[in-house]
């Protein structure tokens, strides 16, 4: 994913940077705790940098980092000495910090004596806030200049800018400070082994009044920020794997997902997933529809939180600057002033080909779950406009496939999830010309056509049924006619404007395999191309095979591993029935979580194995990031081959999961409007406190293809099906 001005990754953060984050707020610091001038750091709420100075010293002495812990997404303990200005190794002086974020920041500042005099300290803390947007930040083009005026009255140090007609504003509470010009001073005596503390507080302001205090701990010990972490773990699954770790790594994608949840301002109740930490804490198209599908065995609310919030968002009229165009699904929210330095000037951007099929293709996957038919049917004048999208201005030219160009020279030049400028090419690494026909995006737009069509077959509209199913059926035939190389094998990862073959040994026909539109007689190759040395790294697929032209192991998109396409490819693998080939993947993924404290970051460097012990991260990678935090998830569930049907009284399990991973017990799952245990012991499922109506199969999950054949023949109509559910 990219910002809307850039067709470049974000700027990196810097070794040792630590990022906090909750809902729409995080903080970036460096590993002492300081937020320093001239780096990408800072707290920023609402897209908007509050704080881009919080630098501490003590006697002089910049603190010397000792270690940085993230307890929470949330909350973190940063441990620094001060050192001896005598040369001494050794300082009796440590300093923790303890952060925490949410509506701003607070951090409880102590600082520790282990000496046997007392020590007569003087506490400096630097500050400054100049309320750059994040964009200015991510690119390092900091473009516009607040004045700025401070106010220090009883312990509290406001900063005010203003540009233009915009006023902003940040709170400091120094409680017992000593305020001078840029920076609060404490001059304290600590006691011999003993300690001294006092607790900081950073909230914005808005337009010079202070928002609501940042809370403090209540009766129960828990700050806002736990409270809310407490309600999400109490309804999710609760894990245990004998391999520990995996377990480790699932817990951590629990964890980060949690921290990614951000609410739709408009409707409170509606709980979104943010596409990543730091510079995308906001609602994307593509990548909350994948995370929050790829998250649904954990909560399935997220998936349609994220449908209705999108649909209220969704195209009404042709605008070139922003790429809107009726029936479209947005790609990237954006909010406060970035919006206005944002392209087209607005805070939503539509230039994204793939997120209107993917609206759809969740909206299948939401159906699946046990939702109350009314909410599923209130989204489908929704889905019917995404399917005119398609149909009227996704296929311009008519051709039977869904095509994208920019409509503006500001917009994103690519716009697949390969969105940086130079994601797409042949095989020689000359760039494609657009209109560019993604493999994948036929694959979505296929899998639209049948979500749809199940959906129209069980309210009885067997007309709208059957015609999607034809589509359906046509861009299937015509996909593998024209976008098939019989000579390499494998297919093109494009179709270009003049309507060549992009030949290109990309990933991306691997979410081709998931979605069902690869003919069986061709998968046998694919399976082989994406798991050879040229593609499969030893951790993971790459997004471009190694012999390819434009082929770089650090590169964003041209040889890079990602954990969510390789979460997808293994769904699309066991598919096929690449049960080896799927495990040898989830294996290398988790085994490449090990090496980062379980948490897989968005993407890491597409180095071997055979050549680097270790996976090589990538610098600018978000962390968290929701696609990979829900990539483990995805890869588990699917090696469960574990998928609810409710409207069917179904649920399916037939695992497949890797010896080393050990027996999985799952209690607190989500099903309809319940919970179940789900026990895989030696490759044996059971389940218990399945609904009442609700049994359990053993065979693969069903795909939206055989439910729409499922559909047809419990309709009655009199068209040929083929391994009707159970």
């Amino acid at each position: 994913m990219a910002g809307w001005n850039a067709d470049t990754a974000a700027g990196p953060l810097g070794a040792g940077s630590v990022t906090l984050v909750e809902g729409s707020s995080f903080c970036i610091s460096s590993s002492n705790g300081d937020i320093q001038a001239g780096r990408p750091h800072g707290l920023f709420v609402a897209d908007v940098r509050i704080l881009s100075i919080w630098r501490l010293t003590v006697d002089g002495q910049e603190l010397e980092p000792l270690t940085a812990e993230t307890k929470e997404p949330f909350r973190a303990a940063f441990v620094a000495r001060i050192p001896r200005s005598e040369g001494y190794a050794d300082s009796p002086l440590i300093v923790e910090r303890l952060r925490e974020v949410g509506a701003g920041l607070q951090e409880q500042l102590t600082v520790h004596n282990y000496s046997q005099e007392p020590a007569e300290c003087l506490i400096v803390l630097e500050m400054g806030a100049d309320y750059a947007d994040l964009f200015e930040v991510k690119e390092a083009r900091i473009r516009r200049r607040w004045e700025e005026t401070r106010e220090a009255d009883d312990g509290m140090l406001t900063i005010r800018g203003s540009w233009r007609d915009v006023r902003k504003g940040t709170a400091i509470h120094v409680p017992g400070a000593g305020i001078s010009g840029d920076t609060v001073q404490y001059r304290v005596s600590v006691p011999p082994h003993g300690q001294w503390s006092t607790v900081l507080t950073v909230l914005p302001t808005d337009n010079g009044a202070h928002v609501p205090a940042f809370a403090h701990s209540e009766g129960d010990g828990l700050s806002p920020r736990d409270r809310r972490r407490r309600e999400w773990v109490a309804k999710i699954p609760v894990l245990q794997v004998a391999n520990r770790s995996v377990e480790r790594t699932l817990r951590r994608s629990y964890d980060d997902l949690g921290a990614l949840r951000i609410e739709d301002p408009e409707h409170p109740e509606r709980v979104v997933v943010a596409a990543g930490a730091p510079w995308f804490m906001t609602l994307f198209g593509r990548d909350s529809l994948w995370a929050s599908v790829m998250a649904m065995p954990v909560d399935p609310s997220l998936a349609l939180g994220t449908l209705q919030t999108l649909a209220d968002r969704q195209g009404t009229v042709v605008d070139p600057l922003t790429e809107e165009e009726p029936g479209k699904i947005l790609h990237e929210v954006r909010l406060d002033v970035s919006s206005g330095l944002s392209l087209g000037g607005k805070s939503n951007y539509y230039g994204s080909v793939d997120a209107t099929p993917l609206f759809l293709m969740v909206l299948g996957a939401v159906s699946r779950w046990g939702f109350a038919a009314d909410t599923i049917k209130a989204l489908l004048p929704h889905a019917d406009r995404a399917l005119d999208w398609i149909v009227n201005y996704g296929d311009k030219d008519g051709d039977g496939f869904v095509e994208y160009q920019r409509l503006n020279d500001q917009g994103l030049i690519n716009q697949g999830w390969k969105d940086s400028w130079d994601g797409i090419n042949f095989a020689d690494g000359t760039l494609a010309e657009p209109p560019i026909a993604l493999c994948e995006v036929q694959a979505y737009v296929y899998v639209a056509y049948l979500s749809r069509a199940w959906l129209a077959y069980e309210a009885g509209d067997m007309a709208l049924g059957n015609d999607l199913t034809d589509r359906a059926a046509r861009l299937k035939k015509q996909f593998n006619e024209q976008f098939w190389i019989p000579e390499r094998g494998y297919y093109a990862i494009a179709l270009d404007g003049r309507k060549r073959q992009v030949d290109a040994c990309a990933s991306n026909m691997g979410h081709c395999l998931l979605q069902g539109l690869i003919d069986e007689d061709k998968a046998p190759q694919v399976a082989a191309h994406l798991m050879s040395p040229e593609m499969f790294s030893g951790w993971g697929v790459r997004t471009l095979a190694s012999n390819m032209g434009a082929y770089n192991p650090a590169s964003y998109h041209n040889g890079s591993v990602w954990p969510h396409d390789n979460a997808i490819i293994t769904a699309g693998l066991l598919r096929y029935g690449f049960v080896a080939e799927a495990q040898r993947i989830a294996t290398g993924m988790m085994e490449a979580a090990e090496f980062s404290d379980g948490r897989l970051p968005e993407l890491f460097c597409g180095f071997g194995r055979d050549h680097l012990a270790t996976p090589v991260p990538y610098p600018t990678a978000c962390s968290p990031q929701a696609w990979a935090a829900t990539a483990p998830i995805q890869i588990v569930s699917s090696l469960m081959r574990y998928d609810p049907v409710v409207s069917a009284g179904g649920v399916w399990l037939d695992p497949v999961l890797p010896q080393s991973f050990g027996d999985l017990h799952i209690s607190n799952a989500p099903l309809g409007n319940g919970r179940i245990t789900i026990d895989i012991a030696g490759s044996v499922p059971s389940i218990e406190g399945l609904p009442p109506g609700m049994a359990l199969h053993r065979g693969h999950r069903p795909w939206m293809s055989e439910l729409v054949e499922e559909a047809v023949r419990r309709r009655g109509d009199t068209r040929p099906t083929s391994n009707p559910l159970p």
